[in-house]
């Protein structure tokens, strides 16, 4: 019997990305310009990942200072380093069993950290109070918000599970939540609006899925991926309320919570915000907040560090979520240390902070706002931007007869003639007749630079060759 006929339905549902395709391409002209190929350009531009350090953007050195002195502590007997690196190096590695990166640790994280964590989540929430209970640390954020959509799914009841999710949305959540069986039911952020969530939106979501499936749960990302929009707080209380009102779980992705760009946005959780809106909301409306070493000004994507926090959910709920986590290894130990490190840096007086506040600031991204040709909303916050392109109706067409969607093609040809590897906005989902691409902006300002020069000739070129 072969393999492929056990193989769940659910599985199967996931298809292959777009990007698939234009990621073998660009591995063959990476190959093609090794071997000395004549393009009309030397290097190729990979922007489709929110990967920075890929991107000639300087990984933080206290950061890495300290992980180096915890992997060989001999670097520990050395003055090279800053005092307050060794003795945080020091601090850590005395939280390991026999004071080493390589010992096991417990299912839920180590007790001091995720306590340091919570202290930290108190502080960021204006004193909002914060149980180190409630807090996972999981090997990244998409597992935690994996992990806890799979507690939400039930695959025995007679409708399958909905979960609300907002178009745009990037594409490993929706695969995650169709692997586990539950249904997508999609809403569509305003990008009329510089991509707002409005609660009339999520009523008609929520009225499209009557009889299709059970919803059980909101997902909200703040700020956005792949649109860089950030939620005002009476934004974020509009959805709470919705949330009470219809007895739906939220699930707040907050990880680019440290990237806020614009001048009139500010970062706020929606655990505050329900804190600060008092009962009934405050006491009843269940949240699990995701949060990621991964993301911001960190970027350290390969540590594979993140964490949930649980808000107002039942503790025999919490219980079996805690089994759910114990069956899977625990979290990698250098990706604890990363949690510490990225929520509890350098003081002022510290003798790395003014070093690390520098490099900080430095990734401070000049933000695309504008561009030739192009519809771009103001990117607020968040990794990316997500500009629309208007194609003329030839374009389309020859797109149709290769068999691509639109915006695949024009990423294709951006990718043959110019170098430069973006994404389709078909893979995150938008509103039909509209097309996207989207790209990274967390990377140096010279890449950047690059980028936009190369797109914006493409571009014009793109357009004559099929007005």
């Amino acid at each position: 019997m072969s393999v492929l006929q056990e193989i769940s339905q659910n599985v199967k549902s996931i298809k292959q990305l777009d990007y698939a395709v234009l990621a073998r391409r660009a591995n063959q002209i990476q190959k093609e310009l090794s071997q000395g190929v004549r393009k009309p350009y030397k290097e190729l531009i990979d922007l489709c990942w929110g990967d920075p350090h890929s991107m000639d953007v300087k990984p933080l050195t206290f950061v890495r200072q300290v992980l180096a002195a915890c992997v060989y502590p001999e670097l520990m007997s050395s003055h090279k380093l800053p005092l307050d690196v060794r003795q945080r190096a020091q601090w850590l590695l005395g939280r390991c069993d026999g004071g080493s990166v390589g010992s096991y640790l417990a299912p839920t994280g180590i007790p001091e950290i995720v306590q340091r964590m919570s202290e930290s989540i108190r502080r960021r929430d204006g004193g909002v109070p914060c149980n180190p209970d409630n807090i996972f640390i999981s090997p990244g954020s998409q597992w935690s918000l994996t992990n806890i959509i799979q507690v939400l799914v039930n695959n025995e009841a007679p409708l399958r599970t909905g979960i609300l999710t907002p178009v745009p949305c990037h594409v490993t959540t929706i695969m995650s939540i169709k692997s586990l069986g539950a249904a997508v039911i999609p809403y569509f952020l305003s990008e009329e609006h510089g991509w707002a969530l409005q609660v009339e939106e999520l009523q008609r979501a929520l009225e499209s899925a009557k009889g299709g499936c059970n919803p059980v749960a909101l997902y909200v990302i703040n700020p956005g991926n792949p649109a860089g929009y950030v939620q005002s707080r009476k934004s974020i209380q509009e959805v709470i309320q919705f949330a009470s009102e219809k007895r739906l779980f939220l699930l707040a992705d907050e990880v680019y919570q440290d990237c806020v760009y614009g001048k009139n946005s500010e970062f706020v959780s929606y655990k505050r915000v329900l804190a600060e809106m008092g009962p009934p909301f405050s006491d009843t409306v269940e949240v699990a907040s995701f949060h990621s070493v991964s993301k911001g000004f960190m970027g350290e994507c390969g540590l594979r560090g993140g964490y949930v926090e649980l808000v107002n959910l039942d503790p025999n709920v919490v219980k079996y979520i805690f089994n759910l986590i114990c069956k899977d290894s625990t979290t990698p130990v250098l990706a604890h240390f990363a949690m510490d490190l990225m929520m509890n840096p350098p003081r002022p007086g510290d003798p790395s902070y003014p070093l690390y506040n520098q490099v900080r600031n430095a990734t401070a991204h000049e933000v695309v706002n504008s561009l030739p040709g192009f519809s771009c909303q103001p990117v607020e916050g968040g990794a990316f931007v997500l500009p629309r392109v208007f194609l003329p109706p030839r374009a389309i067409q020859k797109a149709k007869e290769e068999g691509m969607q639109p915006d695949t093609f024009y990423c294709m040809r951006l990718l043959e003639e110019m170098g430069v590897l973006v994404s389709p906005g078909c893979e995150y989902g938008q509103k039909e007749g509209t097309y996207h691409i989207r790209f990274c902006i967390m990377a140096s300002q010279d890449i950047i630079d690059e980028v936009l020069k190369r797109l914006t000739t493409f571009h014009t070129k793109f357009m004559k060759d099929f007005s």
